[in-house]
C-alpha cells in the first residue's frame, strides 16, 4: 500500500457523523412587492429594468435603445424574425462581435438583482459574457425574494453550466477608478414580463 492510499484510507475511516442540514426557513424572504424590490436593487447596481406586457413591447424598446445596424442575437424563437438566432452548434468564436444578446433567464433574485442562467437558455456559454450589451427576459412570477429560495430551485436542477449575473460588468481599483465592461457586458437590461 502506498503512502497516498494509506492517508486516504485513514481519512475515510475518520469521517465525522453525518448531520441533518439546518433549517434555513427563517431566512426566507417575503413575496410582497418582489418585482418592485427587484427593480430598485437592479437599477441601483447600474442596470435597466423594463416592465413589459409581451415580447412586442421588448422589440419596440430594443429598436428604440440599441443600434440595429450592429449584430443583435437572441435565444428567443419569437424574436428570430427580427434578430439573429444563437445556434448552439456554431463555433463560439464567431460571436466575437455581438452588440446585443437577448436571452431568457430561468428566474431572478430580488435581494441582489441577479438572474440565473444555465447553458440551456444561453445558447452558447460565452454569449452573456462576450456581448457588449445584455438583455435578459424574465417572468414576473419567477422572481424570488432571496438567494435562499434561488438555491432551493437550482439545487434540484440538472445543468452542465450555470451562473448568476447581477448587472453590467464593472470593477474598481484602489484609486476608485470605475471600469465598465471589464469582464462582461457594458450594460444590462432586464425585461420583466407580466
Amino acid at each position: 500500500m502506498s503512502t497516498r492510499e494509506k492517508i486516504l484510507g485513514e481519512v475515510l475511516q475518520n469521517q465525522p457523523p453525518s448531520l441533518p442540514l439546518p433549517d434555513l426557513s427563517v431566512f426566507r424572504g417575503e413575496m410582497k412587492d418582489v418585482v418592485q424590490k427587484y427593480r430598485t436593487v437592479f437599477e441601483s447596481i447600474g442596470g435597466d429594468v423594463y416592465l413589459v406586457d409581451d415580447l412586442e413591447a421588448i422589440k419596440a424598446i430594443i429598436k428604440e435603445k440599441y443600434d440595429l445596424e450592429k449584430r443583435i442575437v437572441t435565444t428567443l424563437p419569437e424574436l428570430t424574425g427580427n434578430f439573429e438566432w444563437i445556434a448552439p452548434d456554431v463555433d463560439p468564436h464567431t460571436y466575437e462581435d455581438i452588440e446585443l444578446a437577448i436571452i431568457n433567464a430561468h428566474f431572478s433574485v430580488a435581494e441582489n438583482g441577479a438572474v440565473w442562467l444555465s447553458d440551456e437558455v444561453m445558447g452558447q456559454r460565452i454569449i452573456p459574457y462576450i456581448c457588449q450589451h445584455l438583455a435578459v427576459v424574465v417572468r414576473a412570477e419567477s422572481i424570488v425574494p432571496t438567494l435562499h429560495e434561488a438555491y432551493e430551485i437550482i439545487g434540484e436542477g440538472t445543468y452542465g453550466f450555470g451562473g448568476f449575473i447581477g448587472g453590467p460588468s464593472k470593477t474598481a481599483d484602489i484609486e476608485q477608478a470605475l471600469v465598465l465592461g471589464a469582464h462582461g457586458p457594458l450594460s444590462m437590461a432586464v425585461f420583466v414580463i407580466g
